[in-house]
């Protein structure tokens, strides 16, 4: 029979094999899990690709659900048969080009070794210009800046993209455009599930998590969304704890971003997108003062984003200084202001 102390010594040893292969375990589920397509497309920042549609056809019933055979193809020749159909709502009223979700065939990305997760959404400028580039860029930089933040955030990326319309056999001139993450995709990432319910309360959301999205959208100076209706913004309950993580998307209506058809809600009495207006959901201050540290604390690193090589000099300094009237008006604030106003625009 062994003694306490002989116990310990075979069971400590034991202890550290069992640990190291549980460790060696997940290590290798992480290493074998298969990238999803949107991770393969979107390796590299800017990647070239083609989408052939019937674009024509698409413009022309971009209310429909209905979705329309393509083809998209990537500068190294890989091809892959897709469906296409348009989405979203203000946009798909406005836009030159309606945002559209792209769906790939399973068994395809299966065969390929990729996961099964086979939507990605696609976001088009709203404008045939230079402009339209310009904002896409622009929205781009904000998703980049809340993943800098936070993984519990929708991964955008951006490509460059050439639109064949096979209606027409004529090609749109290259264009940059965001792959966004699909939501299914999202809530695999994040191993929880969507909150579809509409009125939630402050007090089962996660708290850091959804002051950091509420401080967020005050320094892009961002009205266009609400928790409660969950206008642009998902809700996504986190499996231990239960409790629903705030992750917003669409920053067309920002300050920072600034596009010629964007307004503040009529709510904040806010005359300029450019004003910000504290939108809290009701959360404690003591959260959102820790969100706001968190932001400081990045700042660097989100002020580094709007120096993109993909963006002009002129929009990429108009970003800093608005960036920078935030983090400015912040700088030794005890108190988080409701409303802050630019002298000038």
């Amino acid at each position: 029979m062994m003694t306490i102390t002989q116990t310990f010594r075979w069971f400590l040893p034991a202890f550290f094999c069992l640990g190291y292969a549980v460790t060696e375990a997940q290590d290798t589920i992480r290493t074998t899990t298969p990238k999803s397509i949107f991770q393969v497309l979107t390796e590299k920042e800017a990647a070239k690709m083609t989408l052939e549609c019937d674009l024509t056809t698409i413009i022309e019933q971009k209310k429909t659900n209905q979705y329309f055979p393509a083809t998209l193809r990537t500068a190294e020749g890989k091809q892959y048969k897709i469906e296409v159909k348009p989405r979203g709502k203000f946009r798909r009223k406005i836009s030159a080009f309606p945002p559209m979700k792209i769906k790939f065939k399973k068994k395809e990305l299966v065969a390929e070794g990729m996961d099964t997760l086979n939507e990605i959404k696609l976001v088009l400028p709203c404008f045939e210009n230079d402009k339209g580039n310009e904002l896409i860029i622009k929205e781009y930089l904000a998703y980049r800046m809340f993943e800098t933040l936070t993984d519990a955030s929708l991964r955008a990326r951006l490509i460059r993209l050439t639109i064949r319309d096979t209606h027409v056999e004529k090609s749109k001139s290259p264009m940059y455009a965001i792959l966004l993450e699909d939501e299914e995709e999202l809530v695999a990432r994040l191993r929880g599930q969507i909150n579809e319910d509409y009125g939630v309360p402050a007090d089962s959301l996660n708290s850091n998590q959804a002051a950091l999205a509420v401080m967020f959208e005050y320094m892009i100076g961002n009205t266009d969304w609400e928790i409660a209706m969950q206008r642009n913004v998902r809700l996504v309950k986190a499996p231990i704890s239960g409790k629903s993580l705030v992750i917003p998307y669409d920053f067309d209506f920002s300050g920072l971003v600034s596009a010629p058809y964007a307004t503040p809600s009529s709510e904040t009495g806010l005359k300029s997108v450019k004003d910000r207006f504290l939108m809290s959901s009701g959360l404690k201050t003591e959260h959102l003062r820790r969100a706001l540290n968190t932001l400081k604390a990045n700042r660097s690193s989100m002020m580094a984003l709007c120096k993109s090589k993909h963006l002009g000099y002129e929009a990429s300094e108009e970003m800093s200084r608005y960036l920078r009237t935030f983090f400015d008006k912040m700088e030794g604030n005890g108190e988080i202001p409701t409303l802050i106003k630019l002298d000038t625009d």
